[in-house]
């Protein structure tokens, strides 16, 4: 009965007090003794921690920024909308981002072949039965044609 009239009655006096009285909190004492570290050593031991996180957090936005800058650059290629959370991403990492390097040299070699296809010759060897050699030496060979016609001509 008495724990329970000072429980009761403790309580509220705390609260009419306001807590003025300062109470050490044995929370801190607790986690840098058991430890066994001084609170000096566990301020720097919590420090070291804190930048660790950060650091972590960094290389994981790094990250996250070039994946969105993998996609981004797949939806360019491929025509698809935009993602504002992948810019946002890639904003956030400082736009310092950039391909990774073996993605570069693939999206290179891509563009090379790209380019070749959509040359005059490259949709030539897309057509069967056609021999590019012999094309060259038929226009090789008109062309010449087409000066000896022309030296030959009273009027130019």
């Amino acid at each position: 009965m008495a724990f329970m009239v000072k429980h009761v009655v403790g309580g509220q006096l705390k609260n009419l007090t306001g807590g003025l009285t300062e109470e050490k909190t044995e929370g801190e004492k607790s986690e840098a003794a058991a430890q066994g570290m001084t609170q000096e050593e566990f301020e720097q031991y919590q420090q070291q921690l804190e930048e660790e996180k950060q650091e972590r957090e960094a290389h994981f936005a790094q990250k996250k920024a070039e994946r969105a800058t993998v996609r981004s650059h797949f939806r360019d290629k491929y025509r698809l909308p935009k993602n504002e959370l992948d810019e946002t991403q890639i904003q956030q990492a400082g736009n310092d981002v950039e391909l990774p390097t073996e993605l570069a040299k693939m999206i290179a070699e891509d563009n090379q072949e790209e380019a070749h296809k959509q040359s005059v010759l490259g949709q030539l060897s897309n057509i069967q039965n056609v021999d590019i050699d012999q094309l060259k030496d038929k226009a090789q060979a008109t062309l010449e044609d087409l000066k000896k016609q022309t030296e030959n001509c009273s009027l130019m």
